[in-house]
């Protein structure tokens, strides 16, 4: 059964990737591992052979957040205690679908050398092109971390500037009282630690104009709320 699995997950696209990266689906490969429903009676060989494929989809799909979540629920069980270390000769499945800028598409040097490694049939091209596959999944995966960290951080900051431009309106013509004042600087102090991760973000985004420009300007309009509540807060 794990055999044609893997076959499926290796021969199929996005309709099949997407059922099987679902907790649905991934219920059932987990109860094969947990003591709890058949992990005390299943073999030794199964129960690794089902960590071995679950691991090598966390690897292969790292935008599957289900997958991700689902093995590392089973590492904080202690059900798994290291990642396995997967066949150097194995190709790994064809991503489905990749974003847009993937550097699958972007990087056109990797990209031609993967092509002509996968179509030899010597094995050593075949580990060279594995080793290569798992670069560029590292290299997107750290790509795609720095966007959700940048999307994330934004988002933040969009919601405290709005928090400061409230606060700021429902008090501009009346003295603060003590739990206002203290509001205020608790404002203060949350935008102040925002700080630091935008100069990163901006550090992070130096070859993108498009992300380098949503990060200035987050920073300028955090920059304008905190002048205006120190302002407000030096008034009192």
């Amino acid at each position: 059964s794990l055999q044609v699995l893997e076959t499926c997950v290796n021969n199929c696209g996005q309709r099949f990737h997407q059922a099987m990266a679902k907790f649905r689906f991934l219920n059932e490969l987990i109860k094969v591992l947990s003591p709890k429903y058949y992990g005390s009676w299943s073999s030794e060989q199964v129960k690794s052979r089902v960590t071995a494929v679950v691991f090598s989809w966390t690897v292969w799909f790292p935008q599957e957040v289900k997958i991700q979540d689902a093995y590392q629920m089973l590492k904080k069980q202690g059900i798994v205690k290291e990642d396995p270390k997967l066949p150097e000769d194995k190709i790994l499945p064809p991503p489905s679908p990749r974003p847009r800028n993937s550097i699958f598409d972007t990087d056109e040097e990797k990209s031609k050398l993967l092509a002509r490694l996968l179509k030899s049939n010597n094995s050593e091209d075949l580990q060279a092109a594995n080793c290569l596959i798992k670069s560029m999944v590292q290299e997107e995966q750290e790509k795609s971390a720095r966007v959700s960290r940048r999307v994330s951080t934004i988002r933040e900051v969009s919601e405290k500037v709005q928090c400061m431009g409230e606060f700021l309106e429902a008090h501009r013509t009346q003295e603060l009282s003590r739990p206002d004042q203290e509001a205020l600087q608790t404002l203060l102090q949350h935008g102040e630690k925002l700080r630091p991760l935008l100069f990163r973000l901006a550090s992070e985004a130096v070859d993108d104009d498009e992300a380098l420009a949503e990060v200035l300007q987050a920073s300028d309009e955090l920059t304008q709320a905190l002048r205006r509540c120190r302002q407000l807060a030096a008034s009192q």
